[in-house]
């Protein structure tokens, strides 16, 4: 077995070389927002989609049509109305006069990166066809099936201040997002840098290219990263401890959680980590791997109470009140 770690360790080393690349050419054209750089990561190494919160102008749309420009990647950004219909997404069925035939004329999902902005201002009919899209990687139009591009990619955003014409996402369909992260504002020094970078000067151009087989093969690599039993057993108890927090000395935290998380829960934090892992170029999962994508993973799983939210605790504090108590391996 320790030969075995050995050689992923060396092969995930080896093969998350480009990486370094990405993150630099990134880091061009994207002042600071590491965080949501490596998200992105996280989230295209996994498969997994992403829920973004926060608030107007923090460069979203910049920074995913940054990414996909990097990988020599097809992205589109798709804005969601209240007016939005399922086909404007997925696409529909025309009739060819000539042919005497129905011929399909695939949406905007077809691309390697979505942008999906706003997803709470669309009815629920668009935002169930984003969903199942996302979930089964496959469009189906007139009794046949379209498989979507591979990477295959989507950003949803939410917008935190301002709720007139939104529609509630359910936390059924909530769940289904690999992770949801909170963007925040830049430091002084950042959004200076920003001023220099963006106001006077023209946008700095991506130079290097990683072709879409690097991260096809990356993402072979990251499913044999080594999860030792110790870290299963870390993960699955931060999980119950969500739903019965009673049994894991935090009593006090009962009545702030309405629902804990769902096994989805234990599947993403692994999977997270084990891409966190790659990041750092390591072929092992760590419990610092397991905690760097904790709250990004269950913020969005744990539902807090009504008394939580008199007390104005929000799922990050319950998460860190978890992560705080569970002992490490």
């Amino acid at each position: 077995m320790r030969e075995e770690i050995r050689q992923i360790n060396a092969l995930a080393e080896a093969e998350s070389a480009f990486i370094e690349n990405i993150l630099q050419e990134f880091g061009k054209v994207i002042v600071g927002q590491t965080y949501l750089a490596e998200r992105l990561l996280i989230g295209l190494l996994c498969d997994g989609h992403l829920l973004l919160e926060g608030v107007p102008g923090l460069g979203k749309t910049l920074a995913v049509k940054t990414l996909s420009e990097i990988i020599q990647a097809k992205f589109q950004r798709i804005q969601f109305t209240p007016d939005l219909l399922p086909s404007d997404l997925l696409g529909t069925l025309i009739y060819n006069q000539a042919t005497q035939e129905f011929i399909p004329k695939l949406g905007p999902i077809f691309a390697n990166f979505i942008l999906a902005d706003e997803i709470n201002r669309a009815p629920a009919k668009v935002q169930s066809a984003l969903l199942e899209a996302m979930q089964e990687k496959q469009v189906t139009l007139g009794g046949h099936s379209y498989k979507l591009e591979d990477p295959f990619l989507v950003l949803a955003t939410q917008n935190p201040i301002e709720q007139e014409g939104t529609y509630h996402l359910p936390e059924a369909q909530i769940d289904r997002f690999f992770m949801k992260l909170n963007i925040t504002y830049p430091t002084k020094k950042e959004e200076k840098l920003i001023i220099d970078r963006v106001a006077l000067n023209d946008l700095p151009k991506t130079e290097k290219r990683i072709q879409v087989q690097h991260i096809q093969k990356a993402k072979q690599i990251v499913k044999q990263i080594y999860v030792d039993e110790k870290i299963k057993d870390y993960v699955v108890d931060i999980v119950f401890a969500s739903r019965e927090p009673e049994k894991y000395n935090l009593k006090d935290l009962a009545n702030f959680i309405e629902y804990g998380a769902s096994p989805r829960a234990s599947i993403s934090l692994i999977k997270a980590a084990k891409a966190h892992a790659f990041l750092r170029h390591r072929g092992y999962v760590t419990p610092e791997d397991i905690k760097a994508v904790g709250k990004d993973v269950l913020r969005h799983r744990i539902i807090p109470s009504f008394e939580a939210e008199a007390e104005e605790i929000d799922a990050d504090k319950i998460v860190s009140r978890v992560f705080n108590e569970i002992e490490v391996p």
